[in-house]
């Protein structure tokens, strides 16, 4: 298939709108061959964390738990609709800069996927917009599904 994606990267957090753009990059997947690698990705936010002053190893042992409980039942569902290759991938700093660059530079992803946030005006002026960001800076296709 001419302009086929080779590997899809889907950043998940476990919203609802996460979900949904799992859903997506399913079907994604499956449409663009069985050649195709689906890469599911949790980043741990730790700047955030060391702000709020609740980083220590207990807590972020159990924040990697759960993520990773999290991408292997995502995977397990991709591999129950059909997809073949899929890889799972935890990983920790700022969501924004390891989403738009390092993660898909990793697995050579050309297709990024990422659920649109449900913040309004005044909290992305407060926190920052990954999505935002992510569709501006990164070097591959973004696709935001809502």
């Amino acid at each position: 298939m001419e302009n086929a994606y080779n590997t899809i990267l889907i950043a998940t957090d476990g919203s609802k709108e996460a979900t949904d753009a799992f859903k997506k990059a399913v079907t994604m997947t499956l449409l663009h061959g069985e050649d195709t690698k689906l890469v599911i990705t949790h980043v741990i936010d730790t700047p955030s964390l060391q702000s709020m002053g609740t980083f220590d190893d207990t807590f972020l042992e159990k924040l990697t738990k759960e993520a990773t409980e999290d991408l292997e039942k995502l995977k397990k569902e991709a591999v129950a609709a059909g997809v073949k290759d899929v890889q799972i991938h935890v990983e920790y700093g700022s969501p924004r800069q390891l989403i738009a660059y390092q993660i898909p530079k990793k697995y050579n992803a050309d297709l990024l996927i990422l659920g649109a946030t449900g913040l309004n005006q005044f909290e992305k002026l407060l926190i920052g917009s990954v999505t935002s960001f992510v569709v501006r800076n990164a070097k591959i296709d973004v696709l935001i599904t809502k």
